[in-house]
């Protein structure tokens, strides 16, 4: 049986289109109240909750082992293979370059009558949290992704957190991303234990204003139970791909962009929209071919089948709009003038447009974040930025004259809403 059927859009029911659209969208409720109890436990208790946690995977730990210490991020370059650090580097310096040229003004004002100037400032967070994914797989391009756009929005302190190996050892690739991103404050914690952590404070790991970074549902869940309490990043679930494409693309590079994605995990969805039959069919018929050459079928196959469609639209128009109603994550313009569609897509994570951009580069060195929004949260939120550590207060003054030119609607507004002393404020200032 294929791994994967070309569909018409006009043919699909209800509930296929439904499905494709939902992809894997983690359910939270079902968890949510376990999780929060973590994070509780450990705003009261602190470190002993996550000590009494990772038991198991050391017998003797103790607080002392939840902190990366210089002598492990010296030892970490040692067991990474040099050129490894020196694509990090390479990718660290196009990640600060492209956000770097994120900055807006830092101030701006404008004179809103005579003797009123109103403007706004740019003040980042006093201190910033990033989450890096780790156990299954190690991210460390996801530890540039998120401490680099806080050091270069002006977070003073960062600090990191990733998911211990077997003896409370972290993976030495993303200790020394940490450190080349400038983090030297990397705690080996994982999951709830570590969102809650950075939440709350514990005796070993500081509070902080924000929490961003990308995991799996548990990490989502958490984030949401302490929301309010610090502020969260977007959503960022299982990965996804959509490739928007015309008869001009190559439909073995589509496979295995296909692929690429669906080999994240099991819950990772790869969607191909386009006008072309023919091209759908020779996407069919290579994604085939790559599965069947892959090594990791066990993640493929679920992903493939569950999550992942080729679908063909009677013309571009109908693509487009699947397009935006899809809200990719990561959306590949495969079509031969990329940049006269650019315009007209409204929902998307991150876009890459033509035939030589793959989602990878932007994944690792284009310099674009790819802690990006998943699940059709598209369509509400933007890839992780230094916006994600700024915050932009407003602020007024006010000459007398100024006042006295606000003084009527003001007074008017507080008495129509019952609040007598907000227009005495001002009627004070104007009538003495």
């Amino acid at each position: 049986m294929p791994i994967i059927t070309v569909e018409k859009l006009s043919e699909l029911s209800p509930e296929r289109y439904d499905a494709i659209m939902q992809r894997s969208m983690e359910e939270l409720g079902d968890i949510y109240e376990d999780v929060r109890a973590i994070c509780q436990d450990i705003r009261t208790r602190g470190d002993a909750v996550t000590i009494e946690h990772y038991r198991k995977l050391k017998d003797d730990i103790t607080a002392a082992d939840l902190k990366a210490t210089r002598e492990e991020i010296e030892a970490a370059y040692e067991q990474v293979p040099a050129e490894v650090v020196e694509h990090l580097k390479f990718a660290a310096g196009n990640i600060r370059r492209f956000h770097s040229a994120e900055f807006e003004r830092e101030m701006w004002s404008i004179e809103i009558a005579p003797g009123i100037l109103a403007g706004r400032v740019t003040r980042p967070v006093d201190s910033a949290g990033c989450y890096i994914p780790g156990r299954q797989a190690s991210y460390p391009s996801s530890v540039l992704m998120t401490i680099l756009p806080a050091q270069v929005a002006g977070v003073e302190q960062i600090v990191a957190c990733t998911p211990p190996d077997d003896g409370m050892v972290a993976n030495p690739t993303s200790l020394v991303a940490a450190d080349l991103a400038g983090c030297h404050d990397i705690f080996k914690i994982g999951g709830p234990w570590a969102i809650a952590s950075m939440a709350y404070g514990t005796q070993s790991v500081p509070a902080v204003n924000k929490i961003v970074g990308p995991g799996n549902k548990y990490v989502m869940a958490a984030k949401m139970a302490v929301f309010g309490t610090v502020g969260i990043d977007s959503p960022a679930g299982p990965s996804e791909i959509l490739i928007l494409a015309d008869d001009s693309a190559n439909p073995d590079w589509l496979a295995i962009d296909f692929l690429s994605q669906a080999e994240h995990d099991q819950d990772a969805a790869a969607v191909l929209v386009t006008p072309s039959a023919e091209l759908a069919a020779a996407t069919a018929e290579a994604v085939q071919r790559a599965f069947d050459a892959a090594d990791r079928q066990a993640i493929l196959r679920p992903a493939l089948e569950n999550n992942s469609a080729i679908i063909v639209t009677a013309d571009m128009e109908e693509a487009l709009q699947f397009t935006n109603a899809y809200a990719a994550e990561h959306l590949e313009v495969a079509v031969d003038e990329p940049m006269l569609l650019l315009p007209r897509i409204k929902h998307a994570g991150s876009i890459f447009l033509g035939h030589y951009a793959p989602v990878p580069a932007g994944d690792y060195a284009t310099g674009t974040n790819h802690v990006l929004p998943t699940g059709l949260t598209a369509k509400m939120f933007s890839g992780l930025s230094i916006d994600d550590f700024l915050k932009r207060p407003t602020f007024q003054l006010l000459s007398r004259e100024g006042l006295a030119h606000l003084a009527p609607a003001v007074m008017g507004l507080a008495e129509a809403e019952g609040l007598p002393m907000h227009g005495e404020a001002v009627r004070v200032r104007v009538e003495d």
